[in-house]
């Protein structure tokens, strides 16, 4: 499973690293955790507020942190 966590680093943005990979580890998942800066790449996905959580390709969230319930559902949907 291939995580992206796009942000330019701020607290919320190490906050949604933080806590995804925590959700990930909890779940047993296999993944690989990229952080992406780059804002040509955040428009790729169509992102205009960051933090932002992308799974496999696909946007997840953009704009806040979510709970652990919300990130571990979204890591196995």
């Amino acid at each position: 499973m291939k995580l992206q966590i796009l942000g330019t680093g701020c607290a919320k943005c190490n906050q949604l690293a933080a806590a995804t990979q925590s959700a990930a580890d909890r779940l047993g998942l296999d993944y690989d955790i990229e952080k992406v800066t780059d804002f040509i790449r955040f428009a790729e996905f169509g992102v205009m507020i960051t933090p932002a959580l992308v799974v496999d390709g696909k946007l997840k969230v953009a704009g806040k942190v979510p709970s652990d319930a919300e990130l571990e559902k979204m890591l196995t949907t």
